[in-house]
């Protein structure tokens, strides 16, 4: 009887480390890992906002998932145009349209787009004293990059919330470098 309790102690502590290891996130520890690395190819990139443009060889980290929401997620804010010609490529994931520089619009992270379940949702932004209710209309794709689709720019780190002009203006954030610590909620 023992040898059975034993083994199927085995079994399930096997099938719980592959279970774990197939998903880059725990929620106990709070962590969220690199799902893989991609490999940098050089393009024409928009260079407007402060835009990262991949590096010919650079292996940049991919990310399926985000750190885990709470009633105030960190995160950082970078700046995007979503307009056509700006720096973020193609229309908007959510509706498929380019959005001007005076709308408060933002994407997510991939992990916190979340296959577009918070798409033409509200969330709550918070910096610099100050807060903005911005509309979900991309996903600032944590996996794909470095090719004509991303303008060349490399995969988002897990934790970006890729703001409009108007966002920043709303915050009142002064002249930065295109990164900006903030907090953030669903609304």
């Amino acid at each position: 009887m023992a040898n059975s309790q034993l083994a199927t102690f085995f079994v399930l502590l096997i099938a719980s480390f592959n279970l774990c290891s197939c998903f880059r996130y725990s929620s106990l520890l709070g962590e969220c890992s690199p799902s893989g690395y991609l490999r940098g190819k050089a393009g024409h990139c928009n260079r407007e906002n402060y835009s990262d443009c991949c590096k010919p060889g650079k292996m940049y980290p991919q990310y399926r998932c985000s750190p885990p929401l709470t009633g105030n997620t960190r995160a950082t804010m970078t700046i995007n145009s979503f307009a056509k010609g700006g720096d973020g490529g193609g229309p908007s994931e959510c509706d498929n349209k380019y959005h001007n520089d005076d709308e408060l619009v933002v994407a997510l992270s991939t992990g916190w787009y979340h296959h577009g379940s918070r798409c033409l949702k509200n969330i709550k932004i918070n910096a610099n004293g100050n807060s903005v209710l911005a509309k979900v209309v991309d996903e600032c794709d944590s996996v794909n990059g470095c090719d004509d689709e991303h303008d060349f720019q490399p995969p988002c780190p897990n934790n970006i919330v890729d703001a409009s002009p108007a966002v920043w203006k709303a915050l009142g954030i002064p002249g930065s470098d295109g990164d900006y610590e903030i907090t953030w909620s669903d609304e």
